[in-house]
């Protein structure tokens, strides 16, 4: 499976250290939303910032937002040892959990997840079965208790306990001849990198105006028969 670019910047133009409460609704701009949303290839979406970290918030700060969520965007804004940041993510097709360990997918079907990067623009759909090894994309999401979102069998994607420091070695994700390479900043040797700013968004879709023409035209119907009903 080939790494897919995506051209344009997002013109981020120095490390947010001191972001605000506000920092999911900051890093979820219209131009990122906008990308998320073709990335997905679903249609419109609703996006709900069930977490945002706060000073002091652990994994378990973590997992009491998300969990349990349905599917979720992660994103977050890394800084590497060179001081240069980075806005990346995943899309995450299952709920988080603090106590299923690994979510599995066997089969191409199920490898709907990808992780995404912004400022070095690409996105790293799961490796598929038709590799010549299958079980390379198996490994989707890793949850537990100690651990904050975390894709792929590398991690490809992986948060500290703390929520402060990630980690990135592209194994379940991506092309499988880059394996070994972070997603961050495509460094090789599991460099560290310090999280600025991390938040999850749950989804889901924006009805067409067609959608709730039906819908209300249906409601009406419904409306006009109980009214019809003798007592």
């Amino acid at each position: 499976m080939k790494t897919l670019f995506v051209f344009g910047s997002l013109g981020l133009a120095c490390a947010l250290s001191a972001m605000p409460a506000a920092a999911g609704d900051i890093m979820l701009d219209q131009s990122t939303r906008a990308q998320l949303e073709r990335w997905l290839g679903e249609g419109r979406l609703r996006f709900n910032n069930v977490y945002t970290r706060a000073p002091g918030d652990t994994s378990q700060d973590f997992h009491a937002a998300a969990d349990q969520r349905g599917p979720t965007f992660v994103l977050a804004q890394l800084r590497n040892e060179e001081g240069q940041p980075y806005l990346v993510g995943g899309y995450n097709p299952q709920s988080w959990s603090s106590d299923e360990g690994w979510h599995d997918t066997a089969y191409d079907y199920q490898r709907t997840a990808f992780l995404f990067n912004f400022t070095a623009p690409a996105v790293y759909r799961q490796v598929s079965t038709s590799f010549i090894l299958p079980s390379q994309g198996l490994r989707q999401t890793f949850n537990a208790p100690d651990y904050g979102p975390t894709f792929g069998a590398g991690h490809d994607l992986y948060f500290n306990e703390a929520l402060d420091s990630a980690f990135s070695w592209q194994v379940s994700y991506g092309n499988p001849a880059e394996s070994g390479a972070s997603i961050v900043d495509r460094s090789t040797g599991g460099e560290i990198v310090k999280v600025d700013a991390l938040a999850v968004f749950a989804i889901s879709p924006v009805p067409e105006p067609a959608a709730w023409g039906m819908l209300l035209g249906g409601l009406g119907l419904l409306s006009l028969a109980a009214r019809r009903e003798p007592a």
